[in-house]
């Protein structure tokens, strides 16, 4: 495996057996792939929820009591 297969890491550190055990970003590429993380995390949980019916007020805070 080459270093150009990986268009974010700026160093690649190998294990004995030849094996990728860690890769090394810089801060800011690690900062975009944490957000792209969480973006894609809200875009599933909106999916998940895209055919309920939203609630008032009054039923989420009683649905938050029964929690």
């Amino acid at each position: 495996m080459k270093i150009e297969d990986y268009p974010l890491a700026k160093e690649l550190v190998f294990d004995a057996e030849g094996n990728i055990s860690q890769v090394i970003l810089n801060y800011t590429d690690y900062q975009y792939l944490l957000d792209a993380l969480e973006d894609r995390g809200l875009l599933l949980a909106m999916a998940e929820v895209k055919h309920e019916q939203p609630l008032s007020l009054q039923e989420a805070l009683t649905e938050l009591e029964k929690e």
